[in-house]
């Protein structure tokens, strides 16, 4: 068996060619639990790791930010665009990438460029030298591993499970990661308030590193590679992709969604609590309660069988809309976060499905590529939701644009309910 440096059993994941029955002897009826499978667990645990330090960064990262000189809505737009943006640009050679080598060797360097980005922008923050071009620069770094990272995590657990336990899997991991945001979360408002944003930054950093520790034990074999080019398999990819309606029609929907939640997680909700809610700790309040509703959603939808998954996976993105519009009314902060709580139920819902949905739904081969397809077209939108967030809370105030974003989801959300293809698509395994 092999080790790793620090004396750790390595777990080897057999290949993506062997059949699942024979990487698990006796078949899926003798598989252990999933708790129970080593390779699942050393993922899942990769996965709490890094999300923790996330969970500091989603707090910390905004209020880094506007707590340095000459700081205002528009360089905070500009930051969280810049991390945003390289996500929209290389997850589609993340996807081709993934679908080459081996998934969890790249999760890993992903990882390590996540950690010097953002170590290197906690050591901005603390030294108060944080030039808004290195912050920029950084921030690219920063969405460049998660762009990389995000094809190889979807592609990698239907090489670690059988088809008929991805849903299960997938709450599992859900559960896990939402569990750790919460952590992050509910600690990222006091530290930032009793150490400053930097030492939250920091300790994003160290987690990134952890996370490569651990993913780079699991040792998925690469791809045998076939004679074809990087482009034939981009194109192969998109012919994956765009010959179900049910998948880009969702895709389309959450263009517009994910834009709305960005605007309003980087920039408006920040700026709203910053102005109207008490700060920080107001605003960790309010996206904790949303964790505490994925951790329930997750666990629910792991459970959960429904005949058309991708109608109610829809339906849940309806109540994304309802904590926007009471930010804009400024409504108290208990009842904004009980909104969030309900949100945060339904969209875990919506994720399971969804993630479940593709992975049964699309061939294991084109997997991550078709995943990249999938955020390339949901986060088209979002750096110039970023971008536009803090001009247009200039413009028209905060609250309006809050009110712009909760319409701008329900509109998308009824338009994707007109598809067939997404009312009509059944489970295969109700």
């Amino acid at each position: 068996m092999l080790t790793d440096p620090l004396g750790c059993p390595a777990v080897t994941v057999p290949s993506s060619e062997t059949p699942r029955d024979e990487a698990l002897p006796g078949g899926p009826a003798a598989a252990p639990p999933l708790w129970r499978d080593p390779r699942f667990t050393l993922l899942l645990s990769a996965r709490v790791v890094s999300v923790l330090g996330n969970g500091f960064a989603r707090v910390a990262l905004a209020f880094a930010v506007l707590s340095l000189p000459g700081a205002g809505p528009g360089r905070l737009s500009l930051v969280v665009a810049c991390q945003a943006l390289p996500q929209l640009l290389f997850v589609l050679v993340g996807g081709v990438i993934a679908d080459r080598m081996s998934r969890s060797a790249l999760m890993a360097a992903a990882d390590v460029l996540g950690a010097g980005a953002y170590g290197a922008l906690a050591a901005m923050v603390l030294t108060g030298v944080a030039p808004l071009p290195g912050m920029c620069v950084l921030a690219v770094l920063a969405g460049t591993a998660t762009a990389l990272f995000a094809p190889a995590s979807e592609g990698l657990v239907p090489l670690l499970v059988p088809a008929d336990r991805l849903q299960r899997a997938n709450g599992l991991l859900r559960m896990g990661t939402n569990s750790s945001m919460l952590l992050g979360l509910a600690l990222s408002g006091v530290t930032v308030a009793a150490v400053g944003a930097g030492w939250a930054l920091a300790l994003n950093a160290a987690s990134f590193g952890v996370s490569a520790a651990l993913t780079a034990r699991l040792r998925v074999p690469a791809r045998p590679r076939g004679g074809t080019s990087g482009w034939t398999e981009l194109r192969e990819g998109w012919r994956e992709f765009s010959s179900r309606q049910w998948l880009w029609v969702v895709v389309a929907q959450y263009a517009v969604v994910v834009a709305a939640l960005n605007a309003n997680v980087g920039v408006l909700g920040p700026l709203m609590a910053e102005s109207r809610l008490g700060g920080a700790r107001a605003w960790s309040v309010v996206v904790a309660a949303q964790a505490v509703g994925t951790i329930a959603g997750a666990g629910l939808a792991a459970r959960v069988r429904v005949s058309r998954p991708l109608l109610v996976a829809v339906l849940c993105t309806f109540p994304a809309a309802v904590p926007i519009a009471l930010l804009a009314a400024a409504a108290p902060v208990w009842l904004i976060a009980v909104a969030m709580l309900g949100a945060g139920v339904a969209s875990d819902v919506f994720g399971v499905l969804w993630t479940t949905t593709i992975q049964r739904e699309i061939p294991e081969h084109a997997l991550s590529r078709v995943s990249s397809y999938d955020w390339f077209g949901s986060l088209s939108f979002a750096p110039l939701g970023l971008l536009l967030a803090g001009p247009t809370a200039t413009a028209v105030g905060p609250a309006h644009a809050l009110a712009a974003c909760a319409a701008l989801i329900t509109a998308a959300t009824a338009a994707a309910l007109l598809s067939p293809g997404v009312r009509g698509l059944r489970s295969r395994n109700t």
